[in-house]
């Protein structure tokens, strides 16, 4: 195992102590549990966003706290998940009086720890709790991570639409209502063409060849739809974008309108070969007649050190639209201020 690392027992803890170190202008850490907290929170009358999940994702979450997107997010050891107490503690900081919601991605321990903790908050500090859960991911309905699909990417582009309603100053029961509109109308899938290793085993997840890609991976390195010879781009995009349209078609999801589209790296891959999958994308979608309005492309929730891409598409309406382009200012993403 080659990594940038001091000792695997210490990766989150060091990693945590960075982040405090290059933004300390605009977050805070609480170290003993483990919470990145936006630095100005709780913020008084203002519906606190909440999310976290095993480490190894970044940006995701901790990159994406700050103005405009979360209040708080936990880090769990990596690829685990967060625990209640954790949880706790990020509610309990970010509570302003109007409630906190849980942005929790479909893996068994998230939605378990996250469901503890809001039960917890509710009895013992009064702290209103409504969660949504992401699960956008088309590859699979079940894996030994999740029952039903998994959230991946799609929890990036709700984690910022949910963001910009609470901070123009929605209540609760809104931003979940709107929280859960995304989710029902994004759909992901991704990719891999090699593996990460975790700090921790000092070994590749899963061996594969050097002619072999994984398609339709979730981020932990689980295993994918099939194993495929390794194919070129516009390939690749075509694996990727035409079962993320058919699920759209088959829940009767209108794609007429306006599109965000990310085109995610999954920590090892250059961004001249994301772009390269974003034309091809970009090329498949107009020939479907989806308008994208909106992308990203580059690195926004990963797998550690592995190379491979997801597509994630959010047939958006104008009101996504305008929450999206609303101001941002986290490390993750920052535009508008």
């Amino acid at each position: 195992m080659k990594k940038l690392i001091n000792d695997p027992a210490s990766v989150v803890a060091d990693a945590l102590r960075g982040i405090e170190l290059a933004h300390g202008d605009r977050l805070r850490v609480d170290h003993e549990q483990r919470v990145i907290f936006r630095a100005d929170a709780p913020r008084p009358g203002k519906v606190g966003l909440v999310s976290g999940g095993g480490s190894g994702h970044e940006p995701l979450h901790g990159g994406y706290v700050g103005f405009g997107m979360l209040d708080a997010a936990c880090a769990g050891e990596v690829f685990t998940s967060p625990v209640p107490d954790q949880i706790m503690a990020a509610t309990r900081g970010v509570d302003g009086g109007a409630g906190v919601l849980h942005i929790v991605k479909n893996y068994t321990g998230d939605v378990m720890n996250f469901e503890m903790a809001a039960e917890l908050a509710e009895a013992e500090a009064g702290t209103r709790v409504l969660a949504v859960v992401t699960n956008d991911d088309v590859a699979v309905e079940d894996s030994l991570y999740t029952a039903g699909r998994r959230g991946v990417g799609g929890t990036v582009l709700l984690e910022k639409i949910a963001g910009a309603a609470a901070e123009e100053g929605r209540d609760l029961a809104a931003c979940a209502a709107l929280a859960g509109r995304v989710n029902d109308r994004v759909r992901s899938m991704g990719m891999a063409l090699t593996s990460c290793t975790v700090p921790a085993a000092g070994v590749p997840t899963f061996d594969l060849g050097e002619d072999e890609m994984e398609v339709g991976i979730g981020i932990h390195g689980e295993p994918g739809r099939r194993r495929v010879p390794l194919a070129p781009a516009d390939e690749v995009a075509a694996m990727l974008v035409e079962p993320i349209l058919a699920d759209l078609a088959a829940a009767q999801i209108p794609t007429d309108g306006p599109a965000i589209v990310l085109v995610n790296g999954m920590g090892g891959t250059p961004l001249l070969e994301l772009y390269g999958v974003y034309a091809e994308v970009a090329r498949i979608l107009a020939a479907h007649g989806v308008r994208i309005a909106r992308n990203l492309v580059g690195n926004y929730i990963t797998s550690l050190e592995m190379a491979g891409c997801s597509v994630t598409v959010l047939a958006a309406d104008e009101e996504m639209l305008r929450l999206w382009d609303a101001p941002v200012d986290t490390p993750g993403l920052r535009w508008g201020r």
